[in-house]
């Protein structure tokens, strides 16, 4: 299962009255799949996955995979804090179709939450879980960071087949680059630092930016991987605001409000996130409006 390319964590649309919008994400996933994206995250963080019950998870697991493209990659968020609760959705998603489970961190107990702890939890899981994992280090949510010398001996493990690091830190993704044996897949959630990842050996990207800027940030990828580095800064720095402030300031408020601005149904979040004030809906709108601009032909 090779995970090179980039991958939107899709979020999950709600009507006004708060219950999942299943018809916009059939008509968003149609619209992905006509993009050179790798395939989709269901149900993760930028899927509001924390503010799903059990049977809706279910609900979109199964409507997502419905209207994939069969070349997509589906990768299903399955992580939670009880370790058997999280066989049982992993290989709920497996009997779904999903080909690869990601899964975060468990962090309730933080302090209990030691490299041993990690590893016991990962282990347990990839012993029982039907299709591969990829560890989910988050910090930022969870407060929980991952080490490189915890992920090379997790990457042991058959059934782990690799991470997705969100930190944003780049020397951190440099070791566990170098820490984990070939064939390991490293995959970054920030696209602020994309570039500097796959230049320290990441080979992907699951980026809340690519949710609205799917092409662009394709497009990135695609230009590290040949070569062009002159190509790759230049559209590095054009996603760097919508990544700091659209994703990262924002939140999955402002990742929803700038896919209903090119096309895309984002609609609203759920509670206890609230939707956009004005003042951030033009702010947006101003970085959407600069991304929009042409590229310079001395950038080509």
């Amino acid at each position: 299962m090779k995970l090179h390319g980039v991958f939107p964590p899709i979020t999950t649309p709600f009507a006004s009255d708060g219950s999942l919008a299943l018809d916009k994400l059939r008509s968003n996933v149609g619209r992905y799949n006509k993009t050179s994206i790798a395939g989709y995250i269901v149900v993760g963080s930028t899927g509001e996955s924390v503010l799903l019950v059990r049977d809706e998870v279910d609900r979109v697991f199964a409507v997502a995979r419905e209207a994939a493209a069969p070349e997509k990659i589906l990768i299903a968020g399955t992580g939670v804090d009880s370790t058997a609760e999280t066989i049982a959705r992993t290989n709920r998603a497996a009997e779904l179709g999903y080909q690869v489970a990601l899964v975060k961190t468990p962090f309730y107990y933080k302090s209990q939450m030691n490299p041993d702890v990690l590893a016991e939890h990962y282990l347990r899981v990839a012993d029982a879980a039907r299709i591969p994992l990829l560890v989910y280090a988050v910090p930022q949510f969870t407060g929980i960071s991952v080490t490189a010398p915890l992920i090379a001996r997790l990457a042991q493990h058959p059934n782990i087949i690799g991470i997705k690091e969100s930190s944003g830190n780049i020397l951190l993704v440099g070791e566990i680059v170098s820490a984990v044996p070939a064939g390991f897949q490293t995959l970054v959630g920030s696209a602020g630092t994309f570039l500097a990842s796959m230049v320290s050996g990441a080979i992907g990207g699951i980026l809340a930016v690519a949710c609205f800027l799917p092409e662009m940030c394709v497009e990135l990828h695609q230009a590290a991987q040949q070569g062009d580095i002159k190509r790759a800064q230049d559209l590095q720095r054009r996603l760097l605001p919508s990544a700091t402030m659209v994703v990262s300031k924002l939140g999955i408020a402002g990742v929803k409000y700038a896919m209903d601005q090119v096309g895309y149904y984002g609609g609203l979040p759920r509670r206890p996130l609230l939707p956009l004030s004005d003042a951030a809906k033009k702010e947006v709108e101003s970085v959407l409006a600069e991304v929009a601009q042409p590229v310079p032909n001395s950038a080509r």
